[in-house]
């Protein structure tokens, strides 16, 4: 990619997207704990359309921070081709954890959290802000969701 390269349309950027969620099987996780300590992992996830699931153990600091904050930032890319989601989080016990969205994770990562160990759990992230960009010609219009509404 090159600096002076043309700015991808929003279109274009949402596009995109939507092909990394259904391709990348990896997403950083950042959370934080009551006291604000950040926490910054790589997760496996599995994209449902609406939503993002996530498996870790409930009581690790991702797990802990999920559950109780209620709030992540996830991210893909690296500084060059940045994606950025806000979302709000529901925890579900591997009991509770529809079969589908539980399905869609196995099917995409080869894991199923269900048959590990009794700590782990489901996370599903629903998008209220999206930012992608590719440089700083992009930046303008980075946004392509605002309050959980594409606004593209």
């Amino acid at each position: 990619m090159k600096i002076t390269e043309p700015p991808r349309t929003p279109g274009q950027r949402k596009r995109e997207l939507l092909d990394r969620l259904e391709r990348e099987v990896d997403i950083w996780v950042a959370t934080a704990d009551r006291e604000g300590l950040p926490c910054l992992v790589a997760l496996w996830f599995a994209w449902d359309g609406e939503h993002l699931w996530l498996s870790t153990r409930l009581t690790n600091p991702t797990g802990l921070n999920l559950q109780e904050g209620g709030r992540a930032r996830l991210a893909f890319g690296d500084t060059r081709d940045v994606v950025l989601f806000d979302g709000e989080v529901e925890t579900y016990t591997r009991e509770e954890v529809p079969e589908a969205a539980a399905r869609s994770f196995q099917a995409k990562t080869g894991w199923d959290p269900g048959r590990d160990s009794a700590s782990y759990a489901y996370f599903r992230v629903r998008p209220v802000a999206v930012q992608a960009w590719r440089g700083e010609q992009e930046l303008p219009r980075r946004h392509l969701m605002r309050d959980g509404v594409w606004v593209v």
